[in-house]
């Protein structure tokens, strides 16, 4: 049987917000069968939980943003920037988790999942003694804007297909499309250490409206006009559009279990990765809950060892 996983024991780490500047502790925590991904604001007196969900994401402007349920305590208490945490357990098949913060905005650590991936496998995965549910896409779903689309088909298995425009001699040199399909790709070597990338001249703007405070070299990729001004340059030769993947993963795991489902888009981000989930969640001829009671039966992406991968 394909199960769900957990984590084997709490494992915290120090950060700070990408957006926000502020100093945050985050703690990891192994949450029970069917809890799903739990944030909890322990800043706040009592401690507010926000549930993962596509309807929870209210703010994609530069980052994911989920908020609190309207009618209950603590409502519109946000956590912020939770797309490279959450590609990460959706990297490692983590099913059931409560995250901990003492600020309104996950720490961006080196700007990549792999910071992530590395506390998870730090706590050891564990898997727990219930089935493993998944979103199994049905038929095409597609949203657009303006020259930007992405869109989910059937698929036994799950892989992404994301390309680029930015018409900026550095991102140019590099490759601007790339298809990672996890049926025979790892996310921890192929897409886990891409970092978030940004322009310096686009700086000030955002810090006039109160983002990127927390931007550095330290955890971002940073260009001027012409190159790359980071010394030890990139990881990978095509780093910006993996970064773009690893985004999309991040954005879709909120639908809250794994997808099976081939997504592609072309220069999509947060607004429209959530869009196409909300999209998805409305069509109820569009999916369906599936789980595998033999590992045989699964896609071999899920019959893979996350954990060592």
């Amino acid at each position: 049987m394909m199960r769900q996983r957990t984590i084997g024991k709490p494992v915290s780490t120090t950060g700070v917000g990408l957006h926000s500047g502020e100093r945050v502790e985050l703690t990891l925590r192994p949450a029970e069968i069917d809890t799903g991904i739990v944030f909890r604001r322990v800043d706040l007196d009592p401690p507010v939980a926000i549930r993962s969900g596509a309807a929870r994401v209210t703010d994609t402007r530069m980052a994911s943003t989920l908020t609190a349920a309207d009618d209950g305590p603590g409502s519109q208490v946000r956590v912020a920037t939770v797309e490279h945490l959450m590609s990460a357990l959706a990297g490692l098949g983590i099913d059931n988790l409560f995250v901990d913060v003492t600020a309104p905005e996950i720490p961006i650590l080196d700007g990549s999942a792999g910071s992530f991936v590395f506390l998870v496998q730090s706590a050891g995965i564990v898997e727990q003694r219930a089935a493993k549910r998944f979103i199994r896409v049905k038929h095409a779903v597609e949203v657009r804007e303006a020259d930007k689309w992405a869109r989910l088909d059937p698929h036994f298995g799950f892989k992404l297909r994301f390309s680029i425009e930015f018409a900026h001699p550095a991102i140019d040199a590099t490759e601007q499309a790339v298809e990672v399909d996890f049926a025979t790709m790892s996310y921890v070597k192929e897409v886990a250490r891409a970092r978030t990338f940004g322009f310096m001249q686009d700086v000030e703007a955002l810090r006039a409206h109160g983002l990127a405070k927390g931007g550095s070299f330290g955890n971002a990729i940073v260009m001027d006009e012409y190159r790359v001004l980071n010394a030890d340059g990139l990881r990978f030769d095509d780093e910006f559009v993996k970064h773009k993947i690893l985004d999309a993963i991040g954005d879709l795991y909120p639908v809250g279990h794994p997808l099976l489902a081939a997504y592609s888009a072309h220069k999509s981000g947060h607004a429209l990765n959530n869009r196409l989930l909300r999209e998805l969640l409305a069509d109820e001829q569009a999916w369906e809950l599936v789980s595998f009671n033999e590992r045989r039966e699964a896609p071999r992406l899920f019959a893979l060892d996350w954990s060592h991968a």
